[in-house]
């Protein structure tokens, strides 16, 4: 441990070379304030006089989208000098700060079932069909898009939802992977839309007369008596009643998904590449995780939140925030041709290194879709799995931008973020599916249980995991090992050191949980020199015995009267 100590001391360098100044790490991203965009006609049948404020809505096409993503863009980089390095959206403390992307509400203490079954629904949000009157959930559009069929509702008192029907060759599973999913990117710190399953009685339905549904390929479709029934006939039932999957309209004025890569040219506030974020980047491990292959540009939503009391959604002031939406194929989903089935989460649709491989090896190499298996009377999980998930292997449907540039640091960030969620938690989640089977719900907790320690056994033992660095008492630099938290490995391993840029090594004393913390002697006293003089400032660097790589915190030392401050904190790769 003295020689990766030492080996750190070098990113801390001389005392009197400050890397970070004295100030608070930004917890807050300029993004979520509101902005001005020109106002412009926008003539509508319904109104040719319209006018609107907002940003341009973004139509995203599929065929497009996939095409770009899968040859155009990677025969495009082939022949371009590679420049991405590490996300640039990150704090002093190697830390997201909140975002209209993102928010840091991880907690360490356990919610109660209720809390986290919310998700990302308020209450008022939360239909109760057992007190609702017959022909009162009014339907009044077809869905719009998207390979499941379905239809919107608007309830009197509770707004507008989706709701989501679910095929026949793996009923419950739709529904229960869009609610465990919704749940686990709103708990790691997303924004995405409020879920339900919600059983109900048909009488509730009214069907509005002239609706149309627009699937992803072929021409609009009529969506008559005929159409609901049939969705309807096709739903699960419970004790007589259907089965479904509710997700509440997403708030403000819509403006259609975001795009991994690039910024939108109509949105002041955003100024960085959206591939070069880290909550987009680190977001490939938790899609990795809940196996959500399906995660592109067409399963998120911006939309455009004017000020409180606004009654305009398309005025001028206003900010955009962005939505992950429709984990639907999550959790082990199927193609009709099998052999693609296989190979969602290990390959892309158009995988060309593998390709390639296959073609000089003449596919002798056994790959995991080779190994995978159907698990008699769980087949509704398809070939989701924990024998053959290899987390830094893990690939989706075709190649994301965002994805594509994770680093180990947003991997390890993430990581960190997932070890929050202690198996008892993620058993919370797993009863979020509410299949009718109760061996489903631990089979699927135990496959989520089982992923999620892969996830960190790879992403806690190479950078440091102490995260939630900081000083206590003014002499006390503090923190939580999320490795030993997570019991990553066994507790005798855990061997803690530390060591002062200025030579000599420091106690670093356990506590419960994970939580650690080394009592730092003062190097400056109070007065005299300026706050940010070098002679103030000394870098910590700690390490686990488990994890390659140490933490480096870097403080200034403020005296005996202020003590010290937390300017900055790194994880040298090993």
């Amino acid at each position: 441990m003295k020689k990766i100590a030492w080996l750190a001391l070098g990113v801390v360098g001389c005392a009197s070379v400050p890397r970070f100044p004295p100030r608070e790490a930004m917890w807050h991203d300029l993004d979520l304030n509101d902005v001005s965009v020109p106002c412009r006609a926008k003539p509508s049948e319904k109104d040719p006089n319209h006018v609107t404020c907002a940003p341009d809505p973004y139509q995203s096409p599929i065929i497009w989208d996939g095409a770009d993503n899968m040859v155009f863009r990677p025969l495009a980089e082939s022949f371009a000098f590679a420049a991405w390095g590490e996300a640039i959206n990150v704090n002093s403390l190697d830390e997201v700060p909140d975002s209209s992307w993102f928010t840091n509400r991880e907690s360490d203490a356990d919610p109660d079932a209720d809390e986290l079954s919310l998700s990302a629904c308020e209450k008022a949000q939360l239909l109760d069909p057992d007190t609702a009157a017959d022909a009162t959930w009014i339907i009044d559009k077809g869905k719009p898009n998207g390979s499941s069929p379905g239809f919107r509702v608007n309830i009197a008192g509770k707004g507008k939802y989706l709701f989501k029907a679910e095929p026949k060759d793996q009923p419950e599973h739709p529904s229960a992977a869009s609610v465990v999913g919704a749940a686990v990117y709103h708990v790691a710190g997303y924004n995405t839309s409020c879920e339900q399953i919600i059983y109900f009685k048909r009488s509730l339905l009214k069907l509005t007369p002239g609706l149309k549904t627009i699937p992803n390929f072929g021409d609009a479709k009529v969506f008559d008596q005929k159409a609901l029934d049939k969705v309807l006939d096709d739903c699960p039932k419970r004790d007589g009643l259907i089965r479904i999957q509710a997700s509440a309209w997403l708030p403000g004025y819509l403006l259609g998904p975001f795009r991994y890569k690039g910024t939108r040219a109509d949105d002041p506030n955003d100024v960085v590449p959206h591939e070069n974020r880290r909550e987009l980047r680190g977001g490939r491990m938790l899609a990795a995780w809940i196996d959500h292959f399906d995660a592109r540009e067409q399963n998120s939503m911006d939309s455009w939140i004017v000020p409180k009391g606004e009654k305009n959604a398309e005025a001028s002031r206003g900010h955009v925030v962005h939505y992950y939406l429709d984990t639907s194929d999550a959790l082990g989903s199927e193609w009709d041709w099998n052999e693609i089935s296989r190979r969602l989460g290990y390959s892309y649709i158009a995988d060309w290194g593998q390709i390639v491989t296959d073609f000089v090896t003449l596919g002798i190499p056994t790959r995991p879709w080779d190994r995978v298996h159907l698990v008699r009377g769980r087949e509704i999980f398809a070939y989701f799995d924990v024998d053959n998930f290899v987390p830094e292997e893990w690939k989706n449907e075709y190649p994301n931008p965002a994805f594509s540039r994770m680093t180990e640091r947003d991997a390890a960030w993430m990581a960190r973020i997932l070890a929050h969620l202690t198996p008892g938690r993620v058993w919370q989640l797993a009863k979020m599916s509410d299949f009718t089977d109760p061996g489903a719900v631990v089979y699927l907790g135990n496959l989520l249980e089982g992923r999620l320690e892969k996830i960190l056994a790879r992403y806690l033992t190479r950078l440091s995991p102490i995260g939630d660095v900081h000083v206590e008492g003014g002499d006390r630099l503090c923190g939580v090992d999320w490795a030993q938290r997570r019991s990553v490995r066994e507790a005798a391993a855990f061997r803690y050191a530390a060591q002062l840029s200025t030579g000599p090594d420091v106690t670093v004393t356990p506590r419960e949980r994970g939580a650690i913390c080394a009592t730092l002697p003062h190097v400056a006293q109070d007065g005299g020199v300026p706050d940010d003089a070098p002679e103030r400032y000394i870098g910590v660097t700690l390490s686990d015995g488990v994890a390659r790589g140490p933490l480096v915190a870097h403080l200034y030392d403020l005296g005996p009267t202020r003590g010290y401050r937390l300017a900055g904190v790194e994880r040298p790769e090993p």
